[in-house]
């Protein structure tokens, strides 16, 4: 027993446990949660806790080889903090706090990928992993059925929790060796949605300082209006009349997933390039969709770090049911039906987009069209707004090893994620394909993210590695450029800008 490693918290004492290199608190209640409502402060308590075993994860449908380390509850607001042992005294560390992706259903903070021991020991930053609930749970809007004067449903639950989780995290963070001044909120996918959102809400102001994200579907936020549709074919799936909406409160939670999870693969196959559940913009958290509050200089006014990988769409070519149109009927659908529902959209010509995408066969234009309309242009339109009031680093992820390239699959979505944790770069089946290629060149890989991502949290810029990464601005738009080695070129993004205008295009 290391009393050494008690903190005491605004709720009560936490000891947690030495690992190697890092000192570890595993399982920190940050909130309670309350089925469709919004998260609440904890209960204090004066006992110590033994922090050394993760909390319950969100409820959530259970995927073969994901790891998740935990069984799941729907008290499931719990937090993990990872700090280096061996600190200079009097230091205080920034805090990087890790928001993770998964399609807004899936995942968890306990996963073995997001161990925080080597970026927090390599980086000297204090690691934060968090838990928020997941698929209806955190995301269904159900407000359309209260009652007049009620409120038995609220929105944006998940978001509730993320910002509880921050809000915890500003208020606590220094017993464990953290700089409150200094907090970095990051997170890839649908965690790096919750960021670029995040950026836009009012709530959040002053939670953090500097915020990354990679592989943000940023403009995959909807009105309350196709939230209600959602909320509609949840209850159908559920076999529950609008005017039993009551029995969703004892509804038995493994039911809730099994709809979660056919709703899920209902709304895009109805609606493709929608997402079931994400953030909703209900006019309170979320006042305004986030795309319009960046073109409008409404963004907070913090350092952003973001980029896409060269090859997001491969993996969902993959995936049963399709999460997105890869293929290019599935993708004249989905402009059809953007046009339909706002006749004004820019949707970009067949001739634009032959152009941008000339000299490629019908397959991977598709693949190219479905990663630029989820992920890269969103980021760019992002990226040139943002800059006009605070600094923003734009990259693209190349790397991919002889692997990830034999199986056609390249950089796809998530395959940074190994590089930035250095988890677990050359361990087990996964660390295979790095083996394949030599370890030398993908330590290098992960080194030089690890230094340039904790460099962000520490300095605001992402430093300390050749070659110099410049800002992004609208006139030279550095980017750079991550592969077995790296470069910064301008205006990386020419052909597809071109193709693709300069006004947003998405769903309401």
């Amino acid at each position: 027993m290391n009393d050494g490693l008690v903190v005491n918290t605004a709720y009560g004492p936490y000891r947690g446990v030495r690992e190697s290199g890092a000192d570890v608190w595993k399982g920190i209640r940050f909130a309670r949660a309350q089925r469709w409502r919004r998260a609440t402060p904890p209960e204090p308590h004066t006992e110590v806790v033994d922090a050394a075993a993760f909390g319950p994860i969100s409820p959530q449908a259970s995927i073969p080889g994901m790891d998740t380390g935990t069984p799941s509850s729907e008290d499931c607001l719990f937090l993990n903090v990872w700090r280096p042992t061996v600190v200079t005294p009097g230091t205080v560390l920034p805090v990087m706090v890790w928001i993770h992706g998964g399609a807004y259903v899936l995942g968890a903070g306990s996963q073995n990928l997001y161990d925080g021991t080597r970026l927090a020991v390599d980086g000297q930053v204090v690691i934060v992993t968090v838990n928020y609930r997941l698929g209806a749970l955190g995301f269904a809007d159900l407000t359309a059925f209260n009652e007049p004067g009620e409120h038995g449903f609220e929105s944006n639950a998940a978001m509730s929790d993320v910002l509880a989780a921050l809000t915890w995290v500003r208020e606590n963070i220094a017993g464990f060796g953290g700089d409150s001044g200094r907090i970095t909120v990051f997170g890839e996918s649908a965690g790096a949605g919750i960021v670029t959102t995040l950026l836009t809400m009012p709530a959040a102001k002053g939670l953090f300082h500097r915020a990354i994200a990679e592989s943000s579907p940023a403009s995959s936020v909807y009105s309350n209006t196709r939230a209600a549709k959602v909320a509609g074919n949840l209850l159908s799936v559920l076999d529950i009349g609008v005017r039993d909406v009551a029995q969703l409160h004892d509804i038995d939670v493994k039911q809730l997933v099994r709809a979660t999870m056919k709703v899920y693969g209902q709304v895009p196959e109805e609606t493709p390039g929608t997402l079931a559940f994400a953030p909703v913009i209900d006019g309170d958290l979320v006042p305004e969709h986030p795309m319009d509050a960046f073109r409008a200089g409404r963004s907070l006014s913090v350092p952003l770090l973001i980029g896409t990988n060269k090859d997001e769409a491969s993996l969902f070519a993959l995936l049963r049911p399709p999460l997105m149109p890869v293929k290019l009927p599935g993708i004249k659908k989905m402009f059809d039906t953007i046009l339909a529902e706002d006749p004004t959209a820019a949707v970009p010509t067949r001739e634009s987009l032959s152009a941008a995408y000339a000299g490629t066969s019908t397959k991977v234009a598709g693949l190219g069209i479905a990663r630029d309309i989820a992920f890269r242009m969103p980021t760019i339109w992002l990226a040139e707004a943002h800059s006009r009031h605070a600094p923003v680093y734009l990259y693209r992820f190349d790397w991919a090893t002889k692997v990830m390239k034999a199986l056609r699959m390249g950089a796809t979505h998530a395959t940074e994620l190994p590089y930035v944790w250095g988890n677990p770069i050359l361990r087990g089946k996964v660390g295979a394909a790095f083996r394949l290629d030599g370890r030398k060149t993908g330590e290098d890989v992960s080194y030089r993210m690890r230094r340039r991502w904790t460099a962000f949290a520490h300095l605001a810029t992402p430093s300390g590695v050749e070659p110099h990464w410049p800002a992004f601005d609208e006139h030279v738009r550095s980017t750079l450029v991550i592969d077995a080695t790296d470069s910064v070129v301008d205006d990386l993004d020419a052909a597809i800008r071109q193709a693709w205008g300069d006004e947003t295009l998405h769903y309401r």
